[in-house]
């Protein structure tokens, strides 16, 4: 729930915001007590072995050559503390996880090279998986009179919107043979993947053109009807996902609900957000005016008042955008701003947040649009993290493992003023930890301007029921951390904190509790050399004692085979077996622990 701060008006965007100071306060209380000398200038990074519970990504799997493993990318997943992946399409098209790459051939069922050896390294450095399964596959679901017993998946093609070829993967099993045969696939699946993905989705936006010809919720009703027993019959600690609907439509969801007469099974309700698709939109207008009428809130409140649903159904965002750099009105800056921001309003109300998404393949229909990191475009930015890939590790960092904490009061006497200069709303959530350390975000929830600009404003603010003794200031997006002082004779209010359209947070100075990992090596490569095998690798930051290079011989354990100072980045590995598969792996190491593993590379 949002705090008693926000306001349920629809802000409006502030072409011009004149620079002032509010409550003619110059100063702020910066000035660290003898107490405070441990305070951080910067957020520690947080790996996602070292998380519980966090925030998500949609993921693309690696595939040559666009996304090949062995870049410096992939492994940024573990380092920026991500927690959940969604995997199951590549861009607008299908990935390896999709029935036309696992039934290449009628009632044959394969994993794709690469596959399992993506989804262990996930599983292996601490990060939970969503597989969507997904699409049609010709050899059952193609409108033509002729069905071939056998495809070969394309890789990477144009928009599904809409996709009415003869052969098109996006014709969906709408017929009982057909969804016997989706159910089949969907058995096979769950059962291959038990113990390593417990969340399974059925399709991705069926509301729009990945449903051809034309999006039926009571066809897909149908399909999820016959999909929810097989994932819990194939594994009974399997969850279902409701897949992520495009729009916001409650008329679509209650029909299919209606067809499907399967509430009482569904786990996850997903839907997508991005606010003012294409135009600088800020996030929090998902549920005041982005969307018209229809609202993620009100959606998730026809699906809580639903006959048979769980009391405890979870809701993901499991796409989520906003201000992309490439949209009008909008630039890096905006983005970096603008993500954050979406991850805690979605986080503050209970919503899992996933970001669309990673690292953009630049083979589909988008381009270098969408991304985190910068994808293949043969050009010096290639895989190189965009502005707000720090802004999303950072909150990754602060508040993964938190739960919204209604009982924290946060009172900001300007906010009047606030709302009058910026015509933004003020928002402020306060978060609790496992271990009960408090930790407060607020921002101007407003239309953010190119060019990161934004006036200096300054606020009193109130935290109560914290437990915030010594209280510290972080920026989300820069990641600085500057110590604070309560107000002479207060352990609670604060006379001036600097207010803006960025996500700023407020903790104690101990909050920083995490040991420091190293980043994992990436870039992982093997050769045969005069001697043997030739690994070579790309180190990284964090502050490393050692390398620990890892062989696994055959379906063998995996063997700790040297350890290497930290400037190492080569091995001459001599012991190799000839006549047997070989896999590598490393991994760095510092007194704190081990880095996630780099890419997993074999060579016969």
């Amino acid at each position: 729930m949002p705090s008693n701060l926000e306001s349920s008006k629809q802000c409006l965007p502030a072409h011009h915001v004149p620079l002032v100071i509010l409550g003619a306060i110059l100063s702020i209380a910066f000035v660290a007590s003898a107490q405070n000398t441990s305070v951080p200038t910067q957020i520690p990074p947080r790996r996602s072995s070292q998380i519980h519970d966090g925030f998500g990504q949609n993921v693309n799997l690696p595939r040559n050559p666009y996304l090949p493993w062995n870049r410096w990318w992939w492994t940024r997943l573990a380092d920026a503390g991500v927690k959940w992946v969604r995997i199951g399409q590549y861009e607008d098209s299908s990935d390896l996880t999709s029935w036309d790459w696992i039934e290449q051939k009628r009632g044959i069922y394969t994993v794709p090279p690469g596959l399992d050896d993506y989804v262990n390294w996930l599983v292996d450095n601490g990060i939970k998986i969503e597989i969507q399964l997904d699409y049609g596959n010709p050899i059952y679901t193609s409108p033509a009179g002729k069905l071939p017993d056998s495809i070969l998946p394309a890789p990477g093609f144009v928009n599904y919107t809409p996709n009415r070829s003869l052969y098109s993967i996006f014709w969906p099993p709408t017929k009982p043979d057909q969804i016997a045969a989706f159910v089949r696939y969907t058995r096979w699946m769950v059962h291959h993947f038990q113990k390593r993905v417990e969340y399974w989705e059925l399709w991705n936006e069926e509301d729009i053109g990945a449903w051809s010809p034309q999006p039926n919720p009571e066809q897909y009703g149908r399909l999820l009807k016959a999909f929810v027993p097989a994932v819990h019959e194939a594994d009974p600690n399997a969850k279902v996902v409701y897949g992520g609907q495009a729009s916001h439509s409650i008329a679509f969801a209650r029909r299919s609900l209606d067809a499907c007469q399967c509430a009482s099974g569904i786990d996850v309700f997903a839907y997508h957000t991005y606010p003012g698709f294409g135009m600088n939109v800020n996030p929090e207008a998902m549920d005041y005016g982005a969307f018209g009428d229809e609202s993620p809130a009100k959606q998730r409140d026809m699906i809580r008042h639903y006959p048979g649903i769980h009391s405890d159904v979870q809701f993901w965002d499991n796409e989520f955008n906003a201000g992309l750099p490439s949209w009008k009105g909008s630039d890096e800056s905006v983005e970096a701003k603008y993500v954050p921001r979406g991850m805690l309003y979605d986080h503050a109300h209970g919503v899992k947040n996933f970001i669309w998404e990673f690292v953009a393949a630049t083979d589909g229909d988008e381009g270098d649009d969408f991304g985190l990191i910068h994808g293949l475009s043969y050009l010096p930015t290639d895989f190189r993290p965009r502005a707000a890939f720090s802004a999303v590790e950072h909150t990754d960092w602060l508040f993964s493992d938190t739960k919204f904490d209604p009982s924290i009061k946060i009172e900001n006497p300007e906010v009047l003023a606030l709302r009058s200069e910026t015509r933004s709303r003020f928002l402020a959530y306060g978060f609790r930890s496992q271990t009960g350390k408090a930790i407060v975000a607020y921002w101007l929830g407003g239309h953010s301007l190119p060019g990161n600009v934004f006036p200096p404003l300054y606020s009193p603010l109130t935290i109560k029921n914290s437990g915030i003794e010594h209280p510290v200031l972080i920026d989300v997006v820069s990641g600085k951390v500057r110590p604070l002082s309560w107000e002479k004779g207060t352990t609670d209010n604060l006379a001036s904190v600097p207010v803006r359209d960025s996500v700023m947070a407020i903790a104690d100075r101990d909050y920083f509790h995490w040991a420091v990992l190293p980043e994992a090596p990436s870039s992982l490569n093997a050769l045969p050399s005069h001697n043997g095998l030739r690994l070579t690798w790309e180190n990284h930051g964090g502050h490393s004692t050692g390398v620990v290079i890892e062989r696994r011989v055959g379906d063998q354990t995996w063997d700790r085979i040297a350890k290497l100072p930290a400037t190492a980045f080569r091995y001459e590995d001599t012991s190799a077996p000839a006549s047997a598969v070989v896999y590598y792996r490393v991994r760095a190491m510092n007194e704190a622990g081990e880095s996630a593993y780099s890419n997993l590379v074999h060579i016969r």
